[in-house]
């Protein structure tokens, strides 16, 4: 644990005259503050440093704004892309009036929830891993107006490229549909723009793991770092993201969490491990279904039943359920099994150690806020466990080639974002539980998904339309 004072002792010994503060808005963008080195004390870890939350998204009203966001001590790193030496930390946000954290600040949510984990006695540590997945673009353009709307993306590594003219000739080496997970150079062309991106998080305190290329034509790829206790890892994934679309960008590539941004291959999920610990122990091993605890099979319970109302945050975009699809490795099936990537949780096969046990969930994309959808997922777990619910009989088989009869059976993941926010507004007691998300939080979520993304899209021509409709 680092303290106030050694971050203040730091900013002393090394003269860093500038403190960048970093915080999350509500649908997941880091915004950033940056002061000069006299304007940060003792009092700026408590009572935090002022600023207008007006002209944050989904925040405060103009005739309410003042806010204050408070560094945390334990995120400090030097910002790599920055010239003059910027010292970096993530901030959670408080009310000024009252000292009390911000009942819409989702990184005070994921603290919440913690603590809610903590006051029902099952546990003091919630781990997450999420696996996020991204494609690397060397051009992307898009533009939407009244009479004209498209996008178009690249990459050297594209299938579509196969015959196209290039500077010095085209070497050939495309990556077929499907056929990127994984092989080596000259197909990958990204080797050595992956290893600095994890070594550049190594120096922002992320615990790196590996990187490689993903399944996916042009560019798809991921990095991976340890599991952490769960606000730490949704701190560790934004400074993930922040690393690779910035090394992207000094490589000249354009870096993208989207979902989906190509058709016709796979999409870019973001798979969360997760499971609860007490006392140095993990809850969710035992002597049950692949060697799972009766708390882990009713977390698992829980985490099925609320997943059509959970997907709202773990899968906030549009864009999210064109990944949802049938086809492309994509979990849209509601069901549970061990070592099975065709259900949406997936019990990893982890051997005899009870450290390793751990569950799965593979809907979840990086479009996410992760402070809330890491949130949301704990929420419905807790339920489970404290409902006893029962996640029913496990499915050992590939589900991609079961019957239409026998996939009619099986519950599936909501078929588009407004379906998702409709079963977020039915089901969302699991969420108030502990005081963890609010009912204000929960209507200005919905409220502003609908009038800022769901209805905007709903209302456009498509361009793919005009292939269906122009001739009618």
């Amino acid at each position: 644990m680092t303290t106030p004072q050694e971050i203040l002792e730091w900013i002393k010994r090394d003269n860093i005259q500038m403190i960048d503060l970093k915080f999350i808005d509500t649908p997941g963008i880091w915004q950033h503050l940056t002061l000069y080195q006299d304007m940060i004390d003792a009092d700026s870890f408590t009572a935090g440093v002022a600023f207008d939350g007006s002209s944050i998204r989904g925040w405060k009203a103009i005739n309410d704004s003042d806010m204050a966001m408070v560094p945390d001590p334990n995120t400090a790193w030097i910002d790599p892309f920055m010239e003059e030496p910027t010292l970096s930390m993530i901030c959670s946000i408080v009310e000024p009036r009252t000292g009390q954290p911000y009942s819409r600040d989702p990184r005070s949510i994921a603290n919440k929830a913690v603590e809610a984990v903590k006051a029902a006695g099952l546990g003091d540590t919630v781990y997450f891993g999420p696996e996020a997945e991204f494609f690397v673009f060397d051009n992307v353009q898009f533009d939407q107006t009244q009479n004209e709307g498209y996008y178009k993306v690249d990459s050297v590594e594209a299938a579509w490229n196969s015959g196209r003219k290039e500077p010095g000739g085209n070497l050939g080496y495309k990556v077929r549909n499907k056929e990127g997970y994984f092989p080596v150079s000259p197909t990958d062309t990204l080797q050595d723009m992956r290893t600095e991106m994890l070594l550049t998080m190594k120096d922002c305190g992320v615990p790196i793991e590996k990187h490689h290329h993903e399944v996916a034509t042009a560019g798809q790829c991921e990095l991976g770092f340890r599991f952490a206790p769960l606000v730490q890892a949704a701190d560790f994934l934004m400074t993930y993201k922040y690393c690779i679309k910035n090394v992207g960008k000094k490589y000249g590539k354009s870096v993208t969490f989207m979902p989906k941004p190509v058709f016709g291959d796979n999409g870019t999920g973001m798979h969360c491990h997760q499971s609860i610990w007490k006392d140095g122990q993990p809850t969710f091993f035992g002597d049950g279904y692949a060697q799972l605890s009766q708390t882990a099979l009713w977390y698992i319970g829980g985490l099925l039943k609320h997943a059509p109302s959970i997907l709202a945050f773990t899968n906030p975009t549009t864009n999210s359920y064109k990944r949802l699809v049938p086809g492309f490795e994509a979990p849209v099936n509601l069901a549970y099994s061990q070592g099975n990537r065709s259900a949406s949780i997936r019990i990893p096969l982890t051997g005899d150690s009870p450290k390793a046990k751990r569950l799965e969930f593979r809907c979840p994309d990086a479009s996410c806020n992760p402070y809330l959808a890491f949130a949301a997922m704990v929420c419905a777990g807790l339920d489970g466990i404290k409902n006893q619910i029962d996640p029913g009989s496990p499915l050992d088989v590939d589900i991609y080639e079961l019957s239409p009869e026998e996939l009619s059976k099986i519950p599936s993941t909501p078929a588009s974002l407004m379906d998702a926010l409709k079963n977020l507004e039915r089901d969302h007691e699991f969420l108030l539980a502990g005081g963890v998300f609010t009912e204000d939080f929960i209507e200005n979520w919905i409220s502003y998904k609908l009038d800022r993304e769901v209805i905007p899209m709903s209302i456009r021509p498509h361009p793919y339309e005009f292939m269906l409709y122009y001739d009618c």
